[in-house]
């Protein structure tokens, strides 16, 4: 009984970022019917259903929208749904015959998302790319890694997930809220490259403010300055600094000794060099666990750097549950909390089902209806 229960949702089933956002409202207890392509395949990286997590909470009904047949069954369906959402190129919907016009005419409340990654218009929005393409555009991807290395291609939290993902989630349930004031639906244009700009929101305003340089690591929050970065321990483990504030500096200089340097100076680029070696060399004299007691409960802004494996094993995120196990996989829990209408993973990543009468009625489609599809072979027994 998640914020969200009662919502009915339509996904057009797709990967990354559409994926995402379907995982988030699903767990946050949205009814979601994923819609995907019968034996849907592709040239990228094929994952067993069962690891598939971003397809958790919910179930699939296989269509074949190149049959007009199926993208009729599509359009009933929008009668009963709150919302609807796809991540394809602009244009694709619209050639379906999927696109907001139709969909909207069959419901007028509709709260109508896309997923793209350079929206709906502009020079590039045809083309195909790819996360690290997309932060690249807006600024993001110049400034993460070493300054004298390229940029450093990170996880794709920021373009997929992040800029695009929980944007097309947090402006789809906006639209939700003024749609019940409103009465009207709208169309939601999430693209990742505006996402992950307004990411940047605050770098933007620093370098506008003459506090950030364009060159890649030199400045405090890219792993140039000594107080925030990562080191090596004693037995090759790695551990993680970010004591921004002057209180949590001082702390953290008492936890290693460091009697000898003024804290005072902690903002004063022309030490940081000096200073850095100073702690890479001291870090270097005992192990990850080790430092982990020395810091234990303080407020010198460290922690280890963890694998996978032992992020899921960590006391704090074994108290908070941070990590749960479903069907014998152990993967993240859903994210926020709430205090009244918990979310939860409802079950595993389903396989394709065959669509059944029950799964139909739920989306109050007429029994007439449903035995037209059956027996013209829209949907499966």
């Amino acid at each position: 009984m998640g914020p969200l229960h009662g919502f009915k949702i339509i996904e057009i089933a797709g990967i990354g970022p559409s994926q995402f956002c379907g995982m988030l409202l699903a767990d946050m207890g949205a009814e979601i019917l994923r819609i995907d392509r019968p034996q849907m395949s592709g040239d990228g990286i094929t994952i067993p259903t069962k690891f598939n997590l971003m397809n958790r909470s919910r179930q699939t009904l296989s269509v074949d929208l190149k049959k007009q047949e199926g993208v009729d069954l599509v359009l009933t369906l929008c009668q009963s749904a709150d919302a609807f959402f796809e991540g394809f190129r602009p244009g694709v919907m619209e050639r379906m015959g999927l696109g907001p016009e139709e969909c909207l005419q069959q419901n007028g409340a509709l709260v109508y998302g896309r997923m793209t990654g350079w929206g709906q218009e502009g020079p590039l929005a045809k083309t195909a790319g790819h996360d690290a393409d997309y932060i690249a555009l807006v600024g993001a991807l110049a400034a993460i890694g070493n300054k004298d290395q390229p940029p450093a291609i990170p996880l794709n939290l920021i373009g997929d997930f992040g800029g695009g993902g929980a944007f097309l989630a947090i402006g789809i349930l906006a639209a939700l809220l003024e749609t019940s004031r409103s009465g009207e639906g709208q169309v939601v244009d999430a693209a990742m490259t505006d996402g992950a700009a307004s990411l940047m929101t605050m770098f933007y305003g620093l370098r506008a403010g003459g506090l950030w340089s364009e060159e890649r690591g030199s400045n405090f929050l890219d792993g140039a300055a000594p107080f925030y970065r990562s080191y090596q321990t004693r037995d090759e483990r790695s551990v993680v600094v970010c004591a921004l504030e002057g209180r949590f500096y001082r702390e953290l200089l008492r936890i290693l000794s460091l009697n000898d340097i003024d804290p005072d100076t902690q903002h004063d680029r022309s030490t940081w060099p000096t200073l850095t070696k100073r702690l890479e060399t001291t870090f270097a004299t005992k192990t990850r666990d080790e430092w982990c007691k020395l810091f234990a409960e303080t407020d010198a802004c460290f922690a280890p750097i963890l694998s996978m494996s032992d992020a899921i094993t960590h006391p704090h995120n074994k108290a908070r549950n941070t990590f749960v196990e479903i069907d014998g996989i152990t993967q993240p829990a859903p994210a926020p909390r709430f205090s009244r209408s918990e979310s939860k993973i409802k079950h595993a990543p389903p396989k394709p089902i065959k669509p059944t009468t029950a799964v139909l009625k739920a989306w109050d489609v007429p029994d007439s209806t449903v035995e037209e599809w059956l027996k013209s072979g829209t949907v499966d027994p």
